[in-house]
């Protein structure tokens, strides 16, 4: 089943910490015998309202095929990793 994961990413001054957010959500994918199918960083952008006192996050969208009973898992996952403020994951229709 083909997924679409939107996630943001508090404000990090260090690239290299910035990067290691983005291999460790890849890895939670990969881990649950998901395929990324395409990747689309959006880059640094001011939020619509404040999150967590933040004004400002990472944009980062993914595509992914990945089993549906896995999905949970995904979202307690992502829920328990401190960098994301905020994260939505849809189902895309083939």
């Amino acid at each position: 089943m083909s997924y679409e994961l939107m996630y943001i990413v508090r404000p990090i001054a260090d690239e290299q910490a910035l990067a290691a957010v983005k291999d460790k959500v890849e890895k939670i994918i990969t881990a649950g015998s998901g395929e990324i199918l395409r990747r689309d960083d959006w880059g640094k952008r001011r939020l619509a309202y404040p999150i967590l006192r933040f004004t400002e996050g990472f944009y980062s969208v993914l595509q992914f095929n990945y089993p549906p009973p896995a999905v949970r898992d995904l979202e307690r996952a992502l829920q328990l990793t401190e960098e994301i403020i905020r994260f939505l994951i849809t189902r895309v229709e083939d």
